[in-house]
């Protein structure tokens, strides 16, 4: 079996296997959040927890759709794998049917689920500055950040809809595949064994994805500022460095790897690589996010059994909500 072969077969493998892992998180978290919700309706019949309810459960709708986000973003990164091009998967490694996927893929994850979840993760942080009564515990505000989200995500998707479709019927752009192409297909160097159709990352929706990291990183750059000037407490401030630390390192570099793609033929290993980097950067960073905006809150307040505690984080937390 040629080396090639054999490594996108352990990339393959291996992604499938961290997407798997991030998508055992969400389902944890899932299932914590829900234990706690159940515990607090049973707490809040007695006295001074009645009040509490809507404070500790105010961003939960927030919560989970930043972990459908991220599994939904999981699922596509498994579809675009090039170890699916191997005959036994059927449709998958059909060569019409893989080059939709690599134009869904595209669409789909570069567009939309990846700007989304990073989204939600910068106004979950952003849930921290707003006041009890008009912010995140306000009915509507799980409604309308949502919808903001989905919102904002639009030009992205519209985007990359433009650069698969529309882009290549210009002469110019056909010309240079690498700003448009989505999908590869080609024979392995050296060999006659066909490689089968691999994705690829259109250069043009590389660049619009740094542009919208950049506005990202300054956004949850310029939050993180007024967070912490409200934060006494050493594990929060640790744990919002941690989370900021990782979006402003890791998404960077995440672009810059994709941008290098258009360097490198499909058919090398060095390609694999190179995108499996790009994926496990991503992973690395919503894994964090998940961890420190979802699974800790939780966590802390499951944490505090008795309703005097409870009544004092939330007295001190009027003003950071994390």
């Amino acid at each position: 079996m040629p080396l090639k072969e054999i490594a996108t077969d352990g990339i393959g493998v291996a992604t499938i296997s961290l997407v798997c892992l991030l998508s055992v998180l969400g389902l944890f978290c899932i299932y914590h959040s829900v234990c706690f919700h159940f515990w607090i309706l049973h707490r809040r019949r007695r006295d001074g927890f009645l009040h509490l309810y809507s404070y500790f459960t105010g961003p939960s709708l927030c919560r989970l759709t930043l972990l459908l986000f991220a599994i939904y973003w999981g699922l596509g990164e498994i579809l675009r794998l090039s170890f699916l091009n191997k005959s036994q998967y059927g449709l998958l490694s059909d060569k019409s049917w893989r080059g939709k996927i690599c134009e869904f893929y595209v669409i789909s994850n570069l567009g939309f689920a990846e700007p989304g979840m990073f989204l939600m993760l910068a106004f979950l942080l952003h849930a921290a500055l707003q006041r009890s009564e008009v912010g995140s515990l306000s009915p509507r505000w799980n409604r309308n950040t949502i919808g903001c989200v989905i919102l904002c995500c639009l030009p992205v998707v519209v985007w990359d809809v433009a650069v698969v479709f529309i882009a290549p019927q210009n002469d110019l752009l056909a010309q240079k595949k690498y700003f448009i192409e989505s999908s590869y297909g080609g024979n392995s160097t050296g060999t006659m064994v066909d490689s089968g159709v691999t994705c690829t990352y259109p250069l043009l929706s590389t660049i619009f994805l740094a542009a919208f990291y950049l506005i990202l990183m300054i956004y949850v750059t310029y939050l993180a500022t007024r967070v912490l000037v409200l934060v006494i407490n050493k594990g929060l401030r640790r744990r919002i460095f941690i989370l900021v630390f990782s979006v402003v390192t890791l998404l960077p570099v995440r672009v810059t790897l994709l941008g290098t793609l258009v360097l490198l033929k499909p058919e090398l290993l060095a390609y694999e690589v190179v995108v499996f980097l790009s994926f496990f950067l991503v992973l690395c960073c919503i894994g964090v996010g998940i961890v420190i905006l979802v699974y800790f809150p939780v966590a802390d307040m499951l944490a505090l059994r008795d309703p005097e505690h409870i009544e004092l984080m939330r007295t001190q937390s009027d003003d950071i909500n994390l």
